[in-house]
């Protein structure tokens, strides 16, 4: 059996290189995941350029919810040829209605600009009330890659949603389960959905500057990549293969 593949999101140069030290096969390109990630900076870019190992770029122009303007798509799609000119590998991308439902024409506009590069979807898919059909339009939109936590906080209590997704998605779209993920749960999650890719922060909580934090500066605490962490479940998930 071939190995599962870990990606791990990152939002620092520090994060970066730990990622690629601790042995991650693939790259979460952030800034800001402390709200859940955004579009990176210019720095981080050029820093990604260097590395040996693909780079997926969020693009995400602003924190909140994902119902974008048609101004905050041109940004997408702005941001979108950035990468390309970088020649990093793929975008990561998202865009729901009210209610959750995908945006299909935003994310088609954003498809579009991403031609070649390759392309995930990102969590905005665990608001969509309709697993299955999310999915669907993924795949009818060319989009090879879904990052889900099958809409529930940690991917392993999202274990049924994130079978119907593998199910809808067939051999054309990979799920790629994230939130929550371990060492200890990743052997559940590829066992009982058949997936071939993982997706984890491998973050260590770090306490901010309190006089920071009071001036609204920082959150409490952050998360920074660990590159043990990061060592220790790409051995998990090479143990089972």
């Amino acid at each position: 059996m071939k190995r599962v593949l870990l990606e791990v999101c990152i939002d620092t140069i520090e994060g970066l290189d730990a990622a690629v030290a601790g042995g991650a096969d693939r790259i979460e390109l952030c800034s800001a995941l402390a709200l859940g990630g955004l579009t990176p900076g210019p720095g981080l870019l050029q820093a990604a350029q260097e590395v040996a190992v693909p780079v997926m770029v969020m693009i995400r122009p602003r924190p909140g919810d994902f119902l974008l303007t048609e101004d905050e798509v041109d940004m997408a799609c702005e941001e979108i040829a950035e990468v390309r000119a970088r020649g990093l590998a793929g975008v990561v991308i998202g865009a729901n209605h009210p209610g959750g439902k995908l945006d299909a024409a935003a994310l088609s506009r954003m498809v579009v600009a991403a031609d070649g590069l390759d392309i995930t979807l990102h969590r905005a898919v665990d608001l969509a009330p309709d697993a299955a059909e999310a999915v669907q339009l993924a795949r009818r939109l060319g989009i090879g890659r879904i990052l889900s936590s099958g809409g529930a906080v940690r991917a392993v209590d999202g274990m049924d949603r994130l079978r119907q997704m593998v199910r809808a998605g067939g051999t054309a779209v990979s799920i790629m389960p994230g939130a929550g993920i371990t060492p200890e749960n990743a052997a559940a999650l590829v066992k009982g959905l058949g997936i071939r890719e993982i997706h984890a922060s491998c973050g260590r909580p770090v306490p901010q500057d309190p006089k920071a934090v009071d001036l609204g500066f920082a959150p409490s605490q952050l998360r920074v990549t660990s590159v043990e962490d990061v060592r220790t479940l790409s051995s998990a998930l090479s143990a089972l293969a």
